[in-house]
Order: C-alpha cells, then sequence, then structure tokens
C-alpha cells in the first residue's frame, strides 16, 4: 500500500500480524478475519416490481449522481411511470451502493438516514451488511483494495461492467464487532476534518475566482485610473464608462467569420489541426488534449488559417454556461477551426485583442450571452454578434488593462494551483487513511481518543 498521506500520521501498529492469503491485502492483525463479502452481506435483496403504481414518487440516483469522494451528490424526482426502466433498486440505511458498470468512475456511496423514497440503478449493487457494522463495511467497500479489485475484474473497454455476483466474492476484512464501530467512529471523525478542510479550501478557490472576475469586470468597463471622469455609455445595460472611452458595435472593430462547415473526420492521419468546442475550456483557454485534422485546399488556407491574436467565440453550444465562452489564439503553425466557433480578427495597430478576450469573457462571466434574447436556443450568432455593443478605450489603454490582467490572471492562477494540489493531497490522504485503518495498518484504538 502506498505511504502517501500516512507519513503524516502518527504510526500506532497492532502487536502481531498475520498473512491474510489474498495478495493485496497483505498481511492482517492476528485477531482479525477475512471473508468474501457475501458472507457478510446480501447484494440486491428488494426491488421495484413492474405492477408498481404508475404515480408512486421517489428519489432516483443514477451513476452519474455519484462522486467517488462525495457519495450521492444528486438526487432527481420521479413518478414510477416516467423513471427509467433502470430505477429500481431500493435502498436502507446502512445499504451501500457500489456501481456494477462503468466502473472506472468508482461510484460507490453510503446510504446514511436517506430522505423520502430512494431509488437507485440496476447499475448498482446495493450491499446490506449481515452481522457486520454497516458503516465499518462501507468504508471496506470504499477502500483502494476494494475499489481497484472491482475495477481490475470488470470487463469491457468502453462500457466495463462486473457481475454483482463477481462483485459477492471479493474479501473484506471483519475485526471483531467493538472494533468495527471503533474504525467507523474514527473515519467518520477524522474524514469529517479532512472534508472541512477541502471545502474550506475549495470555497478560497471559488473567492479567488470571484476577485479575478471582478478584477477584469472592472478593468475592461472602468479602466485602471480610479479618479478618471465617468460617462453615461448611453447602453443601459453597459453603465458607465470612462469620459474618453467610446461605444462602437463590434464589427466596427474586427472582422467575425466562421470556420470549416461539415462533419469531422477523426480517422484522418495527415491534414491541419482543427479546433473545435471541445478546446475552447469554460475558462477561455485552449485545451489541446484531442485536435482532429481537416483537410484544407491550399486555395483555402488564407481564408481559414488562424493567425496570433485571433480570437475563437463559442456561438452555439447545448449549454448555456458555455456559450460565448472566448480564447485567445497564439499557437505556432496551421490551425484552422469548426464553423461553431466564430473566428475575430482585429488589426492590431488599432485594436489589442487581448482586451477584447478579456471583455467578451467577462459578458459571459455575468451570463449575459445566456441571457440576451439572441441566447434563448443557446446561440449568438455571427449576425448577433456583428451588432453587440462593446467597449473601446483607446488602444494604448488595451494594452494597459491587457498587460494588468494577464499578471493578475498568472498571480491568481498560482494560488489556485497551490490550493488544487493541496486539495489533491488531502484526497489522497484521506483515501490512504481509510486504506489503513480497514486493513489494520494502524491501530486506531487509541487515537480515537485523541
Amino acid at each position: 500500500m502506498d505511504d502517501l498521506g500516512l507519513r503524516q500520521v502518527k504510526r500506532a501498529t497492532y502487536p502481531a500480524y498475520k498473512p491474510s492469503g489474498v495478495e493485496w491485502l497483505g498481511d492482517l492483525p492476528k485477531h482479525w478475519e477475512v471473508r468474501r463479502l457475501k458472507y457478510a452481506a446480501s447484494i440486491n435483496d428488494e426491488a421495484l416490481p413492474g405492477t408498481t403504481d404508475p404515480d408512486y414518487e421517489f428519489n432516483y440516483v443514477d451513476i452519474g449522481n455519484v462522486d467517488a469522494i462525495n457519495g450521492i451528490v444528486a438526487r432527481e424526482p420521479y413518478r414510477f411511470e416516467d423513471a427509467p426502466s433502470r430505477a429500481r433498486r431500493i435502498v436502507h440505511h446502512g445499504d451501500t451502493i457500489v456501481s456494477t458498470v462503468r466502473t472506472y468512475l468508482r461510484a460507490i456511496a453510503s446510504i446514511r438516514e436517506p430522505d423520502g423514497h430512494l431509488i437507485v440503478s440496476t447499475g448498482f449493487a446495493v450491499v446490506r451488511p449481515r452481522g457486520i457494522d454497516p458503516q465499518y463495511l462501507s468504508y471496506s467497500l470504499r477502500s483502494p483494495y476494494f475499489v481497484e479489485t472491482i475495477v481490475s475484474r470488470s470487463t469491457g473497454v468502453s462500457y466495463p461492467a462486473i457481475n454483482a455476483s463477481e462483485v459477492s466474492t471479493i474479501a473484506v476484512t471483519v475485526p471483531s464487532a467493538e472494533e468495527q464501530g471503533t474504525i467507523a467512529s474514527f473515519l467518520d471523525r477524522e474524514t469529517g476534518r479532512i472534508d472541512a478542510l477541502i471545502a474550506k479550501k475549495q470555497r478560497q478557490i471559488e473567492l479567488l475566482q470571484e476577485k479575478r472576475a471582478a478584477l477584469t469586470s472592472h478593468a475592461v468597463t472602468k479602466g485602471l485610473d480610479p479618479n478618471v471622469k465617468m460617462k453615461d455609455s448611453g447602453i443601459e445595460w453597459l453603465g458607465q464608462i470612462p469620459e474618453h472611452w467610446e461605444v462602437w458595435l463590434l464589427k466596427r472593430v474586427c472582422c467575425i467569420s466562421y470556420g470549416m462547415g461539415g462533419e469531422l473526420d477523426r480517422t484522418l492521419s495527415q491534414g491541419v489541426p482543427i479546433l473545435s468546442l471541445p478546446n475552447v475550456t469554460i475558462n477561455g483557454t485552449l485545451s489541446l488534449d484531442e485536435v482532429p485534422l481537416a483537410e484544407l485546399p491550399e486555395d483555402m488556407k488564407p481564408l481559414l488559417l488562424l493567425r496570433r491574436g485571433d480570437l475563437l467565440f463559442n456561438w452555439r453550444n447545448g449549454s448555456a454556461d458555455h456559450l460565448g465562452k472566448t480564447a485567445y489564439f497564439a499557437l505556432d503553425g496551421e490551425y484552422t477551426h469548426v464553423s461553431f466557433l466564430l473566428r475575430l480578427r482585429f488589426d492590431p495597430n488599432r485594436h489589442d485583442s487581448r482586451y477584447y478576450y478579456r471583455l467578451l469573457n467577462g459578458f459571459r462571466a455575468t451570463g449575459f450571452f445566456a441571457s440576451s434574447k439572441a441566447g434563448v436556443n443557446n446561440t449568438f450568432n455571427q449576425s448577433e454578434l456583428n451588432n453587440l455593443w462593446v467597449i473601446v478605450p483607446p488602444h494604448k489603454e488595451q494594452v494597459e488593462i491587457a498587460d494588468f490582467l494577464g499578471r493578475e490572471a498568472i498571480r491568481i492562477d498560482r494560488l489556485v494551483l497551490k490550493i488544487e494540489q493541496s486539495v489533491v493531497a488531502l484526497r489522497e490522504y484521506r483515501t490512504a487513511l481509510i486504506s489503513a485503518a480497514v486493513m489494520g495498518k494502524i491501530d486506531v484504538r487509541e487515537r480515537l481518543k485523541g
């Protein structure tokens, strides 16, 4: 077992160990037992019959509603008549649900005092403890040993799955009844502390992102001089702007054009990389994790190849959160783009596209594109973008604002990255602690008193 995280825990081991007989478990405390899950719990005891009242109401949990760390994160209300056919498994307090499909998601959750009638997908195995502490068993089922055993025994490439009967053959550790309760209480306390710290750090990230958004909004609409004289922009939703700034339609500032149409051929081995919707992240950066190729005739390259300083505007997307996200293109080499990304090209002698990159993403962050009349259908096309009112500072100030926001973005991103790394470390520590406790690598009986 990886010792990551346990270096932070004062090691208190048991006085004597014995071989478990299971390779992944290694040695166990001498007085512990090892049982196959089917001898410690039953699986899939109850299900809604097909004759259930069509008006029966319940809360439904699917695979996608379960997070590997946080357990059940969402529920969907349904009437039986309208529910998916897989909404059948009945769960009760003390059960643990274990995903048997798409097992790479590691969707496992403890059921504690469920509110209302809770039904889960047939894609879960509902594990009900028999003669073993429910919370101890739940931690055992969420330990890396058990989870990775499920993943390794799953079959199928794109949709890996495992039978509930196969899950029942996986071994679990069984301390004494008193010790099971002690370990569960210890892990409740310690994981609660860790989760609270993670939540605090995630809030810090949210506050930094809010600060970044506020800095951007102020800089692109009010400028950097706190003493500048203001005037009414003449556009209600823009409000006041510096007196010497102007408001223009975007079509006066840049040339806007669509990219290549048609379906992407992801089998091509030669061609020009083509940027599509997934390549523009929610933060307005370019992701190059997967960039297909496109055949681009030489005579079309002057029209369709991107240039450094171009902006790519997402004008059509199924999610309102992504509508209007804009990326700044600064890559070397030849690239083109799909028609669902509008290209905005600026005269660099008159306009700094980095300023407009911040401005458009600022508009998106406020929900402007999604809430506008054009955005009702999650579109904001070329005609609508051409006629968008934008704030136009003098070129020198555009450069100053872009430079300032670039520096601030780097500073805030570094802080966010540092906090994110600490969150990853805390989650690894949480996992390691659960593993160590349920595998008997640490004796928590005295630690619970601490």
